[in-house]
């Protein structure tokens, strides 16, 4: 019997999870990426000779990467070294106003205590039950389920347990259930933020992500050597198994015939067949034809209007001084609506709320000497293919950020200093038809998480994995996609009993791709993490999918 040739096509941490489980099955296995290394939106950039987490920076449900490890026989902890921390986030604002979060809830009550007084402090044990059990409730009923939908929730849940259905509070906006629990309107927009990390506002996002703060509060981990080693030891995983992963592999169109997917064609002319093809990038890269117009109807397009969130951001090396920096910091505007509004309008924050993430920072050390890497964000609306932001609005946006930081206490010196940004032009470039969205499509509304589309396409033979399917953005839940698209290969190849159709001169080639691939060394510190990268407002990212 053949061994089953499987196609995916980029190395974000959805392919390259699916790639580990379908490989660990036996299947042969090719990874596709278009940049010099795999990471997907884990990207790192340089500034002044610094590599600095320039993606997702936030590590938590250690759990997902635990079963991974486990599934293939090998231990986590011997592939990546993770610290668990102590202060989850550091909070500020004009008025001078600092607030930590923990792990622990009674230590987080005392600090709300001090903070905003008890009624809040109580509100926060409160709000902490609550968002633990909308958790309970969806992480077997909704998290691991292989396809969303409304209906599938309510029979897993049950309908003779209404009460445990509406306990997840589908039909408030996150922003109004906020005000059952505090009445301090900074600790609403404190857990309020939660809504971004889905890429949504936390004025049109429904209650139901109160659940991300109990996981963040489960853990939150620091991976050392910055999260670019989550996608090396991924790829490792890849190469353990016998996968192929190739590096500046561009795609021009997946191949289809007799209605089904069949391969893959690269920018070069080479041709890859393939049993099953898992597209791991934007939905929309193939309704809007960037793969060919065979794959344009396998899955539905995301609106515009319902795009998630973009962001401006700014990579450097620089001193800072007048705030005790912890891992990761928010600095909140004073008007948290008007923001979302600008955004919502397409524009830009006049006062922004500001992420920094300083890499060199930990639980209770004393700040580095010298210079540190920082990684500052904010959001911005998602614009990037059809109406890009003029230079004025990014200087302008720029600015206002920098005094932003400065109003809240944290001066940093940038004089003469390299500074990498992003905008949402460049992130529309990286990640083909979505517009800059880093999130796919915005979690806006009761019914906006069952819109993502599941592992399945309507096209036999395409799946899909990545942040923009179910079970949605951020790193863990990108690795549950995979985990699905894997199921979904598995269990659709062994009920077909579908047998590789037979080359034809001018169709697929057979032949080794082994001299185009570049395998990765198989120390934790490969050359995917170790090669330089070029910086630049681009950082040199490439996407899987020709332009």
């Amino acid at each position: 019997m053949l061994m089953r040739r499987i196609v995916i096509i980029g190395a974000g941490v959805g392919g390259l999870v699916a790639g580990v489980r379908l490989a660990a099955r036996g299947m042969n296995v090719t990874v596709l990426e278009a940049a010099d290394a795999p990471g997907g939106k884990l990207r790192e950039v340089v500034a002044n000779g610094a590599r600095i987490d320039a993606g997702p920076t936030v590590f938590t449900m250690r759990w997902v990467f635990e079963e991974l490890a486990r599934d293939i026989g090998v231990s986590l902890d011997d592939r990546l070294i993770l610290r668990r921390a102590d202060t989850l986030a550091r909070h500020a604002w004009i008025d001078g106003a600092r607030l930590d979060l923990y792990s622990d809830i009674e230590r987080t009550a005392d600090a709300i205590g001090l903070f905003a007084g008890k009624h809040d402090a109580d509100g926060y044990r409160r709000f902490s039950q609550a968002a633990a059990a909308i958790h309970e409730t969806l992480k077997r009923t909704y998290i691991d389920a292989p396809r969303p939908s409304l209906p599938a929730l309510m029979y897993r849940v049950g309908l003779a347990r209404p009460r445990e259905l509406m306990r997840i509070s589908p039909y408030a906006t996150l922003w109004g259930e906020l005000g059952k629990y505090f009445r301090d309107p900074r600790l609403r927009q404190l857990f309020g933020r939660y809504a971004t990390y889905c890429g949504s506002s936390p004025f049109a996002a429904p209650a139901t992500l109160m659940l991300v703060a109990h996981v963040e509060r489960e853990g939150v981990w620091l991976v050392e050597g910055g999260m670019q080693g989550v996608a090396t030891m991924l790829a490792d995983l890849l190469r353990d198994c016998g996968g192929m992963l190739t590096c500046g592999a561009r795609v021009e169109r997946i191949l289809v015939e007799k209605g089904r997917a069949i391969g893959v064609a690269l920018v070069d002319g080479e041709r890859l067949p393939a049993d099953a093809i898992v597209m791991n990038g934007d939905v929309s890269a193939l309704s809007g034809g960037l793969l060919g117009p065979d794959v344009a109807g396998a899955t539905r397009p995301t609106p515009r209007a319902a795009r998630s969130l973009s962001a401006v951001t700014w990579a450097m090396s620089a001193r800072t001084d007048g705030f005790r920096l912890s891992r990761h910091n928010v600095f909140f505007s004073d008007d948290y609506k008007r923001e979302f509004d600008d955004i919502a309008r397409g524009r830009l924050p006049g006062s922004p709320t500001v992420y920094v993430c300083a890499r060199d920072r930990g639980d209770g050390e004393p700040p580095p000497d010298g210079h540190e890497r920082l990684f500052c964000l904010v959001n911005a609306p998602a614009r990037g293919d059809d109406a890009p932001l003029e230079t004025s609005e990014l200087r302008t946006c720029h600015e206002a950020t920098f005094r932003q930081l400065d109003r809240c206490g944290l001066h940093i010196a940038r004089e003469n200093r390299e500074i990498v940004q992003t905008t949402p032009s460049d992130f529309a470039r990286f990640f083909p038809a979505s517009g800059g969205a880093l999130y796919g499509r915005a979690s806006h509304g009761w019914m906006a998480s069952f819109m993502r589309p599941g592992a399945r396409t309507r096209l036999p033979g395409l799946y899909l994995a990545g942040g923009g399917t179910h079970p949605g953005p951020g790193v863990p839940m990108a690795a549950l996609s995979g985990r699905q698209a894997a199921l979904a290969v598995m269990s659709d190849l062994a009920s077909t009993g579908w047998s590789r159709p037979a080359v034809m001169p001018g169709g697929i080639s057979t032949r080794s791709t082994t001299t185009a691939r570049t395998e990765l060394p198989s120390s934790p510190s490969s050359a995917a993490s170790s090669r330089p990268i070029t910086p630049g407002p681009d950082a040199r990212i490439r996407s899987t999918i020709a332009p």
